[in-house]
């Protein structure tokens, strides 16, 4: 590499650690291609992508970055996860690893929050975006609904009345 491919990977991993939702680092230490290409093509099913890169140029793109300390993890040969999704890449990443012992998570970052391993496993059960958005949705559909029925039971009841009432005047 040349002066000037370093310095477009620096600004590429520096767009790429302030744009993603989280980033994953982990060693990959005697994988194969092939098993490489089914880590990526896992983490594209989740909007995910994985990366190798090189360390010096990682900790000089984490420099100013607010997760700075997680430069210590760039030693030995490491690639990076990341996703839009907060939690995209550490599912797709801590469920490979579990089938794949050569793949070995390091931590991470989401944002500001940086995580060890233990972290990003837990990072990794929690509810996606998708499915916080529905569980959201469902829940203020149920709010409303209740408001709903609340609002038209008394007028359900004066009609009713009124229905009984008129009932037994023609009777």
């Amino acid at each position: 590499m040349d002066r000037n491919q370093k310095e477009a990977s620096v600004e590429e991993l520096k767009g790429i650690f302030s744009d993603s939702g989280s980033v994953v680092m982990a060693h990959y230490t005697g994988m194969t291609v092939a098993e490489m290409t089914d880590l990526r093509g896992k983490l594209r099913e989740v909007g995910g992508t994985c990366k190798v890169v090189r360390n010096r140029l990682a900790k000089i793109a984490l420099k100013g970055h607010p997760a700075e300390q997680t430069a210590e993890l760039f030693t030995g040969p490491v690639a990076i996860a990341y996703s839009e999704d907060f939690v995209g890449a550490p599912k797709a990443v801590v469920a490979y690893a579990k089938d794949n012992k050569k793949f070995v998570v390091l931590g991470g970052f989401m944002e500001e929050e940086t995580f060890d391993a233990a972290g990003i496993d837990a990072l990794s059960k929690m509810p996606s975006r998708e499915e916080l958005i529905a569980t959201i949705s469902a829940r203020l559909l149920g709010q409303a609904t209740q408001i709903v029925g609340r609002l038209s039971a008394p007028g359900q009841g004066l009609a009713g009345a009124i229905e009984v009432i008129g009932e037994k005047a023609d009777a």
